[in-house]
């Protein structure tokens, strides 16, 4: 990434795990303005503050797309372009078979796929009209058809939407904005638990190079430790 212009980037879920390394390692680069975002308030500032490096903390809420839109509507108005933007909240309900409700489904989906489609939509036509952008959606390879879908089903199912995203939408905002997904795999997190076989710096590595790739890299592709994975 060019060092001549300082980018503004937005990382949902920046208050623990994966999306905390990630936005320290993005803020450590020096030529980031980074907003951290955290669905409570007090998690974005605490967040913030412990980041440091003129680190804003915001309050997003992903439980609801249309909610989220504005919100994030309104922190550009507030803060300037998104240059940056990392979707990487999301939500792990681990119910199987007759245990996995319609709400299981539908609360999988609005938070780690239709949120996203929304926040691209929404900051995605600013870096279009501005001729450059990344968008990095953090996903799974328990979305990935050909590793076998093989997670709890709500999540995997909003994983997979979440792929297909990434693809239709780096479709629509063309060649200068560059919209990838990025499998961090297993990593110990909350969410991952400390069975786990990777440290939350391990899984933001893939992160945070599709999210400073240079104006040559890919688009419309899923990653894992900087390799291709199959959709």
């Amino acid at each position: 990434m060019s060092t001549k212009h300082r980018r503004t980037a937005l990382v949902t879920g920046s208050n623990r795990g994966i999306g905390l390394a990630i936005a320290k390692g993005l803020a450590a680069r020096g030529d980031i303005m980074l907003l951290a975002a955290a669905r409570l308030a007090d998690d974005a500032v605490a967040c913030a503050s412990d980041i440091g490096r003129g680190t804003v903390g915001v309050a997003l809420d992903l439980s609801s797309p249309d909610e989220a839109r504005v919100r994030v509507r309104e922190i550009e108005a507030e803060h300037g372009p998104v240059d940056i933007l990392v979707n990487n909240a999301g939500v792990l309900i681990d119910h199987y078979g007759a245990d996995v409700s319609i709400e299981d489904l539908e609360r999988s989906l609005a938070v780690n796929a239709v949120a996203p489609f929304a926040l691209v939509q929404e900051l995605g036509a600013g870096m279009k009209e501005r001729g450059w952008g990344r968008v990095v959606n953090v996903s799974s390879g328990w979305g990935s058809f050909e590793e076998g879908l093989t997670g709890p089903p709500a999540y995997s199912i909003s994983k997979a939407t979440l792929n297909a995203v990434t693809l239709t939408l780096a479709q629509w905002l063309g060649p200068a904005v560059k919209v990838n997904a990025a499998g961090p795999g297993w990593v110990r997190t909350r969410m991952g638990g400390a069975s786990a076989t990777r440290t939350p710096e391990e899984g933001a590595d893939t992160p945070i190079w599709l999210a400073t790739l240079p104006d040559d890299g890919p688009t419309g592709l899923m990653f894992r430790d900087r390799t291709l994975v199959p959709w």
